[in-house]
């Protein structure tokens, strides 16, 4: 079961932790380790916008605007969960500050700049809401106790429930305060697992004391390529790993075996998405296979400030080779559960670049905060969803600046999202999936006015806004919350699946006990657990976890909270 090299389908967060692992716990030389992926961001990713025009999803969807910056998403850090995370970038040298490793740099970084948001949610005609009225009745408190309580070892008794299943007999938690925070804040939707919601109560259940004000989140000093994956694509390629990208992986070669369950790879079929020649690759006994089964950002495609982003129907090509595995064994999950159902997970994002500080200064006036602070979500004022309920329209984040390290001192980078992106706008009259960049960007004035204090209005200011955005790009990324698609327990394969000899699954597709996707969290300990696997290391050796659902201290102050 020791192997000595190893074959990393996929170059994002996952992989590349799991490699870092073998070279400094398993003393494995660089050159036993082979990437071979589209591209090496994953979600992780920001770059700017003349680069990103040429990504593999966006070929064949032109765009004639390539100014500005572009990151598809972004996820905020936590140092008290985000344990595995801190322990890998606390192993390799910052890409950016000299002398400090990832982990010092992003300490360093935070301390200085520290998270509280005073506007986490606004809504017309009352400005910024007191977040930290949570809104709940006995009812919703009842139900939510119930989630924290629920044991691991009964978890199946949320198998394929959602959290509007869950919570059917009580309407009243999708208007509340409490809701409104904690979709926007981790992406849930009414139609996500509730067996997901479970384990992020459980996991952040701390941060229910202080989702208001967001202070447990932790940022890096740039966007996250250039602060967590820039350094571990440096360090390893120091380390003599091996980088093939532009290739899709497409097909599997298994050994044959009597009774057709023991799962040994034997080879790998790809494309070679720059040529379209076919490859084929042989894997040997002594090779792992750690294979990132799934990523929120295939398929994504982006536009420009005049051009909307494009529909890509294609099944992405991760989950694509997951599926095709899945043909050969019965117990690798059920991709489909999580990329079949697009209504579930799409979203629309925006990164919206200007040329001065002019909007960056108003909502910093409106929003009565510094950048870098905020995650605000505008509340819609009259009902939108198919319950008849009010809900967010959409949602800001306003980096600190620069936010990347090419950014010129007198441009601004803003990022938001949609949710729902079949929703209508209140001041674009269409759906935020056909809105081009400056559609969005309209919307967003228009939302800024709503909730603006005065004296005077932000809408005074929008022709000089509009003039000063050098670019808006919006991003269609259909499974971006594919993470919180409806699924059993089952749906996920293991990190390791039962009767496999050389196959490992990473990255957040991938089953592991207790732990929350959407996380970096997730990502690096799966691959942690496969390196450790396969070089025989003791699991004993792995990070340890906090479990802070099991902390009487934390419960407590989340039962004050509850009741608040």
């Amino acid at each position: 079961m020791v192997k000595t090299k190893a074959i990393m389908i996929g170059a994002g967060l996952a992989n590349m932790a799991a490699a870092v692992y073998l070279i400094q716990e398993a003393h494995w030389q660089g050159d036993k380790i082979t990437f071979y992926a589209i591209d090496d961001h994953g979600s992780n990713d920001g770059d700017e916008a003349v680069h990103a025009k040429d990504d593999y999803w966006n070929q064949n969807h032109p765009t004639e605007n390539h100014l500005g910056f572009i990151a598809r998403g972004g996820r905020m850090l936590n140092y008290r969960t985000y344990v595995d995370l801190m322990d890998l970038l606390g192993r390799i040298p910052s890409a950016t500050e000299t002398g400090m490793t990832a982990a010092e740099d992003t300490h360093e970084f935070d301390a200085k700049h520290r998270t509280f948001d005073k506007a986490r949610l606004l809504e017309g005609g009352k400005g910024i809401i007191n977040g930290g009225k949570l809104g709940l009745n006995n009812k919703d408190r009842a139900l939510l106790t119930k989630l924290i309580m629920m044991p691991d070892d009964q978890e199946e008794r949320l198998d394929n429930v959602t959290i509007a299943e869950y919570f059917k007999d009580d309407p009243h938690m999708f208007q509340t305060n409490f809701w409104y925070m904690w979709e926007t804040t981790f992406a849930f939707r009414i139609q996500s697992s509730g067996q997901e919601l479970r384990r992020y109560m459980h996991q952040m259940i701390y941060e229910f004391t202080q989702i208001e004000h967001l202070v447990g989140v932790n940022r890096t000093r740039y966007n996250q390529f250039e602060s967590i994956m820039l350094p571990l694509i440096n360090y390893l390629k120091q380390q003599g790993c091996t980088f093939i990208l532009n290739r899709r992986v497409t097909d599997w070669h298994f050994k044959q075996t009597p009774l057709q369950d023991e799962i040994t790879v034997t080879g790998l079929v790809m494309t070679n998405t720059l040529t379209d020649e076919e490859e084929t690759v042989d894997v040997d006994e002594q090779t792992a296979v750690m294979f990132t089964n799934g990523s929120i950002t295939d398929s994504a495609t982006i536009g420009d400030l005049t051009t909307p982003a494009a529909e890509n129907m294609d099944y992405g090509a991760a989950s694509s080779l997951w599926k095709k595995a899945t043909e050969h064994f019965y117990n690798l999950g059920n991709p489909d559960k999580f990329f079949a159902d697009r209504n579930a997970s799409e979203w629309v994002s925006f990164t919206l670049t200007t040329k001065n500080h002019l909007l960056l200064n108003e909502i910093t006036r409106i929003t009565t905060q510094v950048p870098g602070n905020a995650l605000n979500s505008f509340l819609s004022t009259q009902p939108i969803t198919a319950l008849g309920q009010k809900d967010v329209n959409m949602s800001i984040v306003v980096h600190h600046q620069p936010h990347f390290t090419t950014q010129k001192p007198n441009e601004t980078v803003i990022w938001g999202y949609f949710l729902y992106p079949r929703r209508k706008g209140e001041f674009v009259e269409k759906p935020y999936i056909e809105m081009n960049g400056r559609e969005m960007a309209e919307e967003l004035i228009g939302q800024l006015s709503k909730v603006d204090p005065g004296p005077g209005n932000i809408m005074t200011k929008k022709t000089a806004i509009m003039d000063s955005i050098i670019n808006n790009i919006p991003c269609y990324m259909p499974y971006a919350s594919a993470l919180f698609n409806n699924r059993a327990k089952s749906d996920r394969p293991k990190v390791i699946p039962d009767h496999s000899t050389n196959l490992a699954f990473t990255g957040e597709f991938a089953e592991q006990p207790y732990q929350m996707v959407f996380t970096e969290q997730s990502a690096v300990r799966s691959g942690e657990i496969a390196a450790y696997h396969f070089t025989g290391i003791p699991a004993s050796k792995l990070v340890k976890n906090p479990r802070y659902d099991k902390d009487l201290k934390t419960l407590a102050k989340a039962t004050k909270k509850l009741f608040s």
